[in-house]
């Protein structure tokens, strides 16, 4: 994509947010938690869900895609060639994962004023190292509280707790080349990302997922925006996807849709297939993308999550109390065996005497 400054009309904007309304109040995703039998992955969206894919767990998601952009403005058509990447590893806690994400592309460009000019480029859109955690995590609450046994039909409908999303915070330093022409600084930099995520699963296998990003807030070019992703699982095997994603800096804007599928091969293998359009003309934006996400589980041992706040300290609380009265008891137990010795009695028989 060319450097270029796009101020967005009034129209624009209002079909942003239309289309943001429509995602998030218009439609109305199967429990999980971190650690899943089944790969847990991002794909095939952009948007980053609010669970980690669990501790020892290392996870690699890539996609290759091929597009076309037309700027009526700048009067250029462009190729474009992209290969995505993302690496991610559950370390230390159940909550928290550490991950390399980012983005190589090649843009051919032509002139098509009639002069017939091309210009090729091959740089990196992103390179961002950082880390997620999970602050908030309501299906533990309900796992805890376990299903009513009463009733088929109250477990399975729609709540206003459903309402409530699982949340985590992302942080990551984004690294830019210099002379790169998808990034807004001539010189290298080393810039902070923030991202707030949330996830709601809801009955009939449907997932929402919101980030809200602030991207590179330390240059001159910071960006803001924010995706909606919600994913349908038709089966345990195969689900669809829409993603409305909008951004807004002084260096370059879009609002994005995608759309798509991906089905699962087995437990630690998924494959799929998308694609963006756009609603502007400077550029417009077309491609198809096609990815795959692969895990090595070295999952050993299953951890539950801790209640944070007082109720995660009362919990923890009575919890050490009851192994420490049971350590008691074993004690009392040992000893009482310990004050007696077994001897033959002459008979053939065992009898029970106090040791001196």
């Amino acid at each position: 994509m060319i450097k270029s400054y796009i101020f967005e009309s009034n129209r624009q904007r209002m079909r942003n947010l239309a289309a943001l309304f429509l995602l998030l109040f218009l439609v109305p995703f199967n429990s999980s938690a971190q650690y899943t039998e089944m790969i847990n992955t991002n794909r095939p969206g952009v948007s980053q869900g609010a669970f980690s894919v669990g501790k020892k767990v290392l996870q690699f998601e890539t996609g290759f895609s091929y597009g076309k952009e037309k700027h009526d403005l700048l009067q250029t058509e462009a190729n474009v060639f992209g290969w995505d990447y993302s690496v991610r590893y559950g370390v230390w806690k159940e909550e928290l994962e550490i991950s390399l994400i980012g983005a190589l592309q090649s843009n051919q460009v032509t002139d098509t004023q009639g002069l017939g000019i091309e210009n090729n480029f091959t740089n990196f859109r992103s390179n961002t190292l950082g880390a997620k955690y999970l602050i908030y995590d309501p299906y533990r609450k309900m796992e805890m509280k376990g299903p009513n046994l009463y009733s088929w039909k109250k477990n399975n409908k729609w709540q206003w707790a459903d309402l409530i999303p699982a949340v985590s915070i992302y942080a990551g330093a984004n690294f830019d080349f210099a002379d790169n022409p998808f990034t807004p600084e001539a010189e290298s930099t080393i810039s902070p990302k923030v991202v707030l995520s949330t996830q709601n699963n809801w009955i009939g296998g449907f997932v929402l997922v919101t980030n809200i990003i602030a991207d590179r807030i330390t240059t001159d070019f910071p960006t803001y925006g924010y995706i909606v992703t919600l994913t349908h699982a038709t089966n345990d095997y195969f689900s669809i996807f829409i993603e409305n994603q909008g951004f807004k800096s002084d260096f370059y804007a879009d609002n994005l849709l995608r759309g798509g599928a991906a089905a699962l091969i087995n437990e630690d293998l998924h494959v799929d297939l998308s694609a963006t359009i756009n609603f502007k003309d400077t550029p417009t934006v077309f491609n198809v993308r096609a990815g795959l996400a692969y895990r090595f589980d070295m999952h050993d041992q299953d951890e539950f999550i801790e209640e944070k706040g007082k109720a995660g300290r009362e919990e923890r609380r009575a919890e050490k109390q009851k192994n420490k009265a049971l350590k008691k008891k074993k004690r009392k137990e040992r000893k009482r065996k310990d004050d007696f010795e077994i001897e033959d009695d002459g008979d053939g028989g065992i009898e029970r005497i106090p040791s001196e």
